[in-house]
């Protein structure tokens, strides 16, 4: 969740907003309204800069000596918690390292290395830390990025889940290369590299939390090289973000508000895996909120939609893209769904927490 994008706080909300003032709860951690509201009264006024109000998921800066007009800075940084450590398609490492990446990529920045923060709890198996190192050395590799630094702590037991991660990542962002959440256009398509709500589904599933089993993975995955591949053939991509907490339809909100645009997509063009839709349809669920963790939103100009998504197909992470939407003038700031009868419907941020822990 970006810093700075509070999407279309004025309206009407459903459901109800609930306002906890005094004291942290869950829904704070949704990536949702209550997420944003806390960043507003608490974050910004005390952290405020440009480069924090410019509202993505990466910071652009331009380091003491480096001539500007030749390469900037990106910087990303996460805290990750999941329960289970691992489950089908991933755990926590993978989780952390590839998160952290997909953030820098999103600058359109090329990574180049990472840090990486420890939180043990006491009584936390050894051989079970050393296999979410192990899977953070395999995706690094994956990545192309070197883990250069870190710090390691203990709690007590009972303090900590077992295991937190925190990761910051740094990455260079080509001369000449402008990608962020307020580039959206008026005449831009929407696209979407995959199917939506894998990685909740997947997370649900393994917790046992869903009453049934699934054979949904988790699409965690290193986004830079699928990225990188679209940029190498068309450089005026507009938009790049991945949708993770609060799933697609939060994401759009914080591109459309940044931009001050209209998002419509259309329900009949979005991706899912029958079991996702399955599972959401069954516990009420909609995949439009559901967490993902290896997709990307790129938003570019119409004309270059057909040779994304062909380059998209041929890379293991965007065989599945499409053009889910497009990006209209009006109404600002919000984002529509053209159903599949014909209506049309706002889909906005939501209230609180729909799912619980899972990225």
């Amino acid at each position: 969740m970006s810093a700075s994008n509070l999407p279309n706080m004025e309206g009407p909300v459903c459901p109800v907003q609930l306002h906890h003032q005094t004291h942290i709860v869950m829904g704070h951690g949704s990536g949702g309204r209550m997420t944003q509201e806390l960043i507003a009264r608490v974050f910004l006024p005390h952290f405020s800069n440009p480069a924090l109000l410019a509202g993505n998921d990466f910071a652009s800066i331009i380091p003491a000596g480096v001539d500007a007009r030749t390469a900037r800075l990106a910087v990303s940084t996460d805290s990750h918690i999941v329960s289970p450590l691992f489950f089908s398609g991933g755990d926590i490492g993978r989780l952390a390292m590839c998160g952290t990446v997909n953030d820098v990529a999103m600058s359109g920045a090329v990574p180049v290395a990472l840090s990486a923060g420890f939180i043990l709890e006491e009584g936390l198996p050894i051989e079970t830390l050393e296999k979410v190192v192990k899977s953070m050395a395999e995706a690094a590799r994956e990545a192309g990025v070197a883990i250069i630094a870190g710090d390691t702590k203990v709690v007590e037991k009972g303090k900590a889940d077992g295991l937190f991660i925190t990761t910051t990542g740094f990455g260079w962002i080509p001369e000449g290369r402008q990608i962020g959440g307020e580039g959206a256009k008026p005449g831009d398509a929407v696209i979407i590299s995959g199917t939506i709500g894998d990685h909740g589904i997947a997370v649900l599933t393994a917790r046992g939390d869903l009453g049934f089993e699934t054979q949904v993975a988790s699409d965690v995955a290193p986004l830079n090289g699928l990225i990188q591949s679209v940029l190498e053939i068309t450089p005026d991509v507009h938009v790049l973000r991945d949708p993770t907490r609060g799933g697609l339809a939060t994401t759009l909100n914080e591109i459309a508000a940044q931009s001050s645009v209209n998002i419509t997509i259309e329900e009949t063009a979005v991706p899912y895996l029958p079991a996702v839709q399955t599972a959401c349809e069954m516990l009420g669920f909609d995949p439009l909120y559901v967490a993902n963790e290896g997709k990307v939103i790129v938003i570019a100009p119409q004309e270059h939609a057909a040779s994304i998504i062909e380059t998209m197909h041929n890379h293991p992470y965007g065989k599945n893209a499409v053009v889910i939407g497009s990006v209209n003038k009006a109404p600002q700031k919000r984002v529509l769904l053209s159903t599949r009868i014909g209506s049309t419907r706002i889909l906005d941020v939501l209230a609180g927490e729909m799912l619980p822990r899972i990225c």
